[in-house]
């Protein structure tokens, strides 16, 4: 597992290489397992390493990069994501999240130096309360704060078919915030997201869901 954990930790590392040297323009690393619960010194909820906070050091290594979004739609609150950055304002943290749900973090009032924001939604919200939590603070929030890049972690265990959690998303519905994100990309960072896959535990669903999303990212 550890080996597992490490490659795909370098491989989010080299797709953002691959994004600075401006030989693509967007990259998804299709990964297991995933990272976003993992703190500092504990691994947690599967995860075993952070992949998405060190892409994120890695990037911020990089001279031309002073400022690093990183956006997380998992169904799951991304506690170490957090846990990690709290205190560092040049990376932005905006998740959207079932509460009440594992981990139990996640409230809108968890804000770090000012640079998290948590977007928690209700059991059975759906796509429209999704959306219109990502239109009216998620989004306007990336806007403002003018990464040099994105990085998305992208969990697609909020989908109706998921058995872990009840927010019933669609296939429509990534691909619509993949989309947003994009066109953030391309007005603030020369269009540069990647993303890492995190949660998703029906198999049909997370096919279908990655499909829509990568789609998004081509498009």
């Amino acid at each position: 597992s550890i080996d597992a954990a490490l490659r795909a930790s370098g491989g989010l590392c080299y797709a953002i290489d691959q994004l600075l040297e401006a030989r693509t323009l967007r990259a998804f690393c299709a990964v297991r397992p995933p990272g976003h619960h993992s703190e500092p010194a504990t691994a947690m909820g599967f995860c075993l390493l952070n992949h998405v906070a060190i892409g994120a050091r890695h990037a911020l290594a990089n001279p031309g990069i002073k400022r690093v979004a990183i956006v997380d739609f998992d169904v799951h609150h991304g506690n170490g994501t957090q846990a990690v950055f709290e205190e560092s304002p040049e990376i932005l943290f905006v998740s959207s999240h079932q509460l009440p749900l594992y981990p139990g973090t996640g409230q809108s009032d968890e804000t770090g130096c000012g640079n998290i924001l948590n977007l928690p939604l209700a059991p059975g919200d759906g796509s429209r309360q999704f959306r219109e939590t990502w239109n009216k603070s998620g989004l306007l929030a990336i806007h403002e704060f003018e990464p040099d890049l994105i990085l998305i972690s992208a969990g697609f265990d909020a989908h109706q078919r998921d058995p872990l959690a009840q927010i019933e998303l669609q296939d429509a519905d990534y691909h619509w915030i993949t989309r947003q994100i994009c066109d953030l990309a391309d007005d603030s960072c020369q269009g540069r997201v990647a993303s890492i896959l995190e949660g998703g535990y029906d198999l049909q669903a997370l096919a279908t869901s990655s499909r829509a999303h990568v789609q998004a990212l081509n498009s």
